[in-house]
């Protein structure tokens, strides 16, 4: 699975870098980090949505205080689904 965080200006103020600290503690912590690659990239031209992090291509707006409510019900789920198929 891929897993891509926006760290352009607009979501780089909105806290991107805490964002992907805190992805990559939780992919850690679950043990997962052979089955998800975590990226970034600049800007996704949604800066109002920011900060944008895309999952397999499917964008989402994240923030600091909903990174860990996002991996776990969005995250998480997917890469159980995509194990069973």
């Amino acid at each position: 699975m891929k897993v891509t965080v926006c760290v352009g200006s607009s979501c780089h103020l909105k806290g991107s870098r805490a964002v992907v600290e805190q992805l990559e503690g939780l992919i850690l912590q679950n043990r997962i980090k052979e089955e998800i690659e975590l990226n970034g990239t600049f800007c996704t031209g949604n800066c109002r949505g920011g900060v944008n992090v895309s999952v397999d291509g499917e964008l989402y707006s994240v923030s600091p205080k909903t990174t860990a409510e996002f991996f776990y019900t969005v995250v998480l789920p997917r890469l159980k689904c995509a194990k069973e198929a």
